[in-house]
Order: structure tokens, then sequence, then C-alpha cells
């Protein structure tokens, strides 16, 4: 909705939230959402930090490597299946109130995990806990996308997705800590803090206005505005009443479905294989990570752990960069590159990892930490145009089905690369085998639209709009 044809005193919640720019409403929205993003990092993660404990606790000294594999995709069916519920509930009662029950549920169902007395029941409280915990991922790049100002929403989606390795560099140095000097019973009661900070993130989040205002709660989408501009401390240069507020044309038609119609159906075709190509291979990577270094380091638990810990540091600062480089570059070139860079990383590191062990620290290090960037600068530069492809009235419905297909990748991954594993095949020929999903991941990239790289969210509702008139 350009300038042009807006009426003098009317404006769009997109021109309101541009008006403060990068404001402490943005920081502090960075940090709440961020860190219940962070949670659901350290739940994925905590697995592959306590999984030989685990299982020598249910099966003995020997443990079970099939069964140790598909302990990092129980929790996973659970993030598929919630995955696609989060979408039409979030777009139905709205971020905030799907995205604080959520988060209070995988904290509290993940208390049984602490004392299930055998392998059935711990799997089964994953799955549970991870039906909540599927919901956060689109939830929180939704937010991010309709909090942040238009010149700097692709940098805070990017780098708000980096509290999830935040998360998993928390769960190494717990993992490292107490499997050493405690048990692995108490990596989970951390994982349950989600049951308390789910009342801070209530509290302190207000409900998206572009939500509140395709669902006709134009008093509840000036009140949010409102909020931000008193926590920004800056004025809003417009009057904020309702009667001044334009909302861009509503769909009639938002149900899920309308993603895999018209000029969605390719958009979202082409990103889900992206986004499940790239699961594959970082969930891959991830599950198994910690025995390689374990491997590599000669059996120091420590610094098999710090090797992790390295590898995970370089995907924060991948998932940095992309935001900076998708708003210089563009969506789909900067998606194009860092997914030939993946190809690139994996099939190095299947190279590296035939060194000797007890020689190759440095390489390895320096492998791991260049596959860690590449992978998750790759899969990171896809969520600015999930979010952007859609309306406000589907957005997260849109972002949801992308995700949940995504990431039920992080079912087969570990099963797949762990029955492998047990059946012999060395890490060298795993490793490469993860080159290949990069490459279909790549193949997919060149198929999509260029994105919506400065047009803020009313722009893309009113785009929507002219396309299906």
């Amino acid at each position: 909705m350009s300038e042009a044809v807006k009426p003098s005193g009317k404006f769009t919640i997109s021109q309101a939230i541009d008006s403060l720019g990068v404001s402490k409403f943005t920081i502090s929205i960075f940090f709440l959402v961020g860190i219940a993003m962070m949670f659901d990092g350290y739940d994925y993660m905590i697995i592959s930090y306590t999984n030989t404990q685990i299982m020598q606790e249910f099966f003995g000294p020997a443990g079970n490597d099939a069964l140790k594999g598909a302990l990092s995709s129980w929790s996973t069916i659970g993030i598929v299946v919630g995955s696609f519920a989060a979408g039409p509930l979030s777009d139905r009662f709205g971020r905030r109130k799907i995205l604080t029950f959520g988060t209070f549920m995988y904290g509290l169902l993940t208390i049984p995990c602490i004392f299930a007395p055998n392998y059935e029941i711990f799997a089964t409280f994953r799955v549970i806990a991870g039906l909540f915990l599927g919901v956060c991922t689109p939830i929180v790049t939704t937010l991010f996308t309709e909090f942040t100002p238009t010149k700097q929403r692709s940098f805070f989606i990017t780098f708000g997705m980096a509290w999830m390795i935040v998360g998993w560099v928390v769960a190494a140095l717990v993992g490292t800590v107490m499997v050493q000097v405690a048990t692995w019973h108490w990596c989970y009661a951390i994982g349950a803090l989600p049951v308390v900070y789910a009342f801070v993130f209530g509290k302190l989040t207000p409900e998206s206005a572009h939500w509140c205002a395709v669902h006709n709660d134009v008093d509840g989408a000036i009140k949010t505005l409102k909020r931000i501009e008193k926590r920004a401390g800056k004025k809003i240069p417009y009057d904020l009443k309702a009667e001044n507020l334009l909302v861009p044309p509503v769909s009639a038609k938002s149900s899920p479905a309308e993603v895999w119609k018209g000029k969605y159906l390719r958009t979202t075709v082409a990103l889900t294989i992206i986004y499940f190509a790239g699961n594959f291979s970082i969930y891959g990577v991830n599950a198994w990570l910690p025995a390689l270094m374990l491997e590599a380091t000669g059996g120091a638990v420590t610094a098999s752990y710090m090797l992790a810990m390295a590898q995970n540091a370089a995907s924060v600062v991948a998932n940095c960069t992309t935001g900076f480089i998708s708003e210089a570059m563009g969506r789909k070139r900067n998606l194009v590159f860092g997914y030939a860079l993946s190809v690139v990383a994996c099939l190095i590191v299947s190279q590296v990892v035939k060194l000797p062990a007890e020689t190759s620290f440095w390489p390895y290090l320096i492998a791991f930490v260049f596959m860690g960037f590449s992978l998750n600068y790759a899969i990171t530069a896809a969520q600015p145009m999930m979010s952007e492809s859609y309306p406000t009235e589907f957005r997260n419905s849109g972002v949801a089905t992308i995700v949940a297909l995504g990431k039920s990748a992080g079912i087969f991954s570990p099963i797949i690369l762990g029955g492998l594993k047990a059946a012999g095949w060395e890490f060298s020929p795993l490793i490469m085998l993860l080159a290949l999903p990069m490459v279909f991941g790549f193949l997919a990239t060149l198929v999509l639209p260029k994105g919506a790289k400065g047009m803020n969210i009313d722009d893309i509702a009113d785009e929507a709009a002219e396309v299906k008139a």
C-alpha cells in the first residue's frame, strides 16, 4: 500500500512499526521470542549429549545403536504434527496465545521424561512433548516478521533463529557437565523450565497487530501499537485511533489449503524441498556429531563436546550473516549461494574424517566449523522467504506447513544414519550422503520467485489481493 494512495492522516500497521525503526520494543521482542526458541533448541539437542547414558541405563553397557539413533527422532515426530497444527491454530486464535500455551506444555511434558523407567515411556513422552514443541518455530518466524521494521526484517528473522543454536550450545554445556558430575536426568529437569518462562512470555508479549487487524479487531491492533510505542520510548507519528488505521484486503479464503493453490503452489513446494533437505543434513550431523567428535578425540568427552560447541558457535555466526546478505543480494540469490556452499562443505568434511583421529583435531575442528556454518547459513536463508510469501490471514499456516514437512526429515535422518552406522558404514560415506539432499535443495532454489525484499507486510497483502482480483 504505497504512500501515494494513503489518505491524509491514515496509516497502516507497517507504517507505524517502520516509523520507529529498531527500538527498545524490537529488542525486547528479540529476547522474549528468542528465549522461547532457545528452549526449543535445547530440548532437541540435549538428546545428543545424553543418548549414550540413557541407552546404557535402559539397555546396559552395550546400549543399542539403532534405537540410540531413534532417540533423536521421537520428539521430531511430535514436532512435525505440532507444527502442522500450529499454523491454523495461530492463524485462528492468535500468535501469542498459541506460543504461550505450547511453551508451557512442552516444558510440563518434559518432566515425565526425568522419571521414565524404560525406553518406551521415555520415547512416548518425547513424542507428546514434541507436539507442543512443534508450535515454536513457525510462530517465532511469523512474530519476527510481523513485529520488526521492514528494512531489518530479514536480519531479525534469521538472527532470531540463532536462538535455537544458542539452545544447542547451552545443551552442550549442560550435557558436558551433567553427564560427568550427575546424571542425565538433571538435563531434562532444566528442560522443564519453559513451564515458568511461559508466564513471563505471555505477560510481556502483545498480540500481533497484523493478526488483530485481519480478524476485525482494529481496537486490538491499536492497543498493540500503543504498547509498542510505550515500550519503544518513541512517538509513532500518527494519531493512533481505529478510524485512522488502513487494513489491507483480507482474502475470503484463508484456510491452510490456500498455500497449495495458485501462485503459492510453486513457492510452497520449492521451500518444502529446500527446508527438508537442510533439516535432513543438519539433524543427521547433530545426532551423530558428539559421537564422531568423541572418536576424533580418542574418547575425551570434554574435548569432543567442546568441538561440537565450536561447530554450533559457527552456526550462530551463520544465522547473523545470512540475514545481512539476504537484505543485500536478495532472498533467492542468498539461498542459491547457501545451498551450493553446503554441498561443498559436506564433501570436504567427508574427506577430512578419513584422517587419523588421534592426529587430526585441528582439521576436524576447521572442517566441522565450516560445515556447521554452511548448513545453518543455507537453511536459515529460507526463513525470510517462508514468512514473506503469504498474507497475514494464512501466513503462519504457510510457514507451519513448510516447517512441519521440512522437519519430518529429522525423523528419518538420525534413524537412517544410525542404521547405516550399525550396518558398518564409516563416517566418511555417511557425511558424503548428506551432500545429496543439499543438491536437491540447491535445485529447488532455482525455481523460486525472487522474494519480497523491501516489501512491507501490507504491500505483500496488497499484492496477494491484486493477483486474486
